[in-house]
């Protein structure tokens, strides 16, 4: 990515193997936007999926826990005579 970045840049440019400081800004800014779009389309999804997980490892750890429970509890029979 680096590379293709200077690359790009070094093409830009009036004199070659230079790179202003312009080309650079402007180039990051390019890249600061793309990332804060893709960030911006991702969040919906990725909030409900990250409760999901949320919801089902909750279920999974309180299903073990009376599994256990069930199997160390003594059962105490009571006999009348």
């Amino acid at each position: 990515m680096r590379i293709r970045l200077v690359r790009q840049l070094l093409l830009a440019s009036e004199e070659p193997g230079r790179v202003k400081l312009s080309d650079v800004e402007q180039k990051l800014r390019e890249l600061g936007t793309n990332a804060q779009s893709l960030a911006a389309d991702a969040a919906p999804p990725a909030i409900g999926a990250m409760v999901a997980a949320g919801v089902i490892a909750v279920a999974a750890v309180y299903l073990l826990g009376r599994r256990r429970g069930a199997r160390r509890a003594s059962v105490l029979e009571i006999r009348r005579v």
